[in-house]
């Protein structure tokens, strides 16, 4: 509930009110559980990172190729997409908030780098195989950074673009790996 008011008006417009609403509870309720707003948003960041990179980890760990790994982590990003798009929505939104936020990007401290570092740990198995040139690995790793946020922020509201938008990734990779 917290997770569709914050992906839909951000960190600032969303109210303890809204996500009350949204629950069926009081906002005296939610204090039970919770101190503020910024409690709230952690624990929903943190459930959805638990969440995607479990997931991710999992579907990384089937294949040994840098782009299976790479084709079944998208493979179950879609999915996550299709199955609920709040997820995508709000890790777009969440991007966009710390941002606009010092106060929350301070208080949230480094969230991000677990996206880092997962996406990097493939990049590595990918030279490791020689599906990656060496020389590669920041120009690749920037692509895959831009390529996950316009999946998240540009493209989580349709389930066929987002589809395109993996398989085309995923051809562009075929092509440069092709290459190497």
């Amino acid at each position: 509930m917290a997770r569709r008011c914050f992906a839909d008006h951000g960190y600032e417009a969303t109210t303890n009110r809204m996500i009350a609403g949204e629950a069926g509870i009081t906002t005296g309720a939610i204090y039970h559980y919770f101190d503020s707003k910024l409690d709230i948003y952690a624990a929903v960041l943190g459930e959805v990172q638990q969440r995607v990179y479990a997931r991710f980890a999992q579907a990384e760990a089937s294949s040994e190729s840098f782009t299976g790994k790479l084709a079944a982590v998208y493979e179950v990003a879609h999915d996550l997409n299709r199955t609920d798009p709040t997820v995508a929505r709000f890790l777009g939104s969440a991007r966009i908030d710390r941002q606009r936020n010092p106060t929350l990007a301070e208080a949230l401290g480094e969230a991000d780098t677990r996206g880092v570092g997962f996406f990097e740990g493939i990049v590595e198995r990918g030279i490791d195989t020689g599906e990656v040139d060496e020389a590669d690995r920041e120009e690749l790793l920037s692509c895959i950074r831009a390529f996950n946020v316009g999946l998240t922020d540009g493209l989580s509201g349709d389930h066929r673009e987002h589809r395109a938008a993996v398989d085309g990734f995923m051809l562009v990779i075929g092509g440069y790996v092709a290459r190497n």
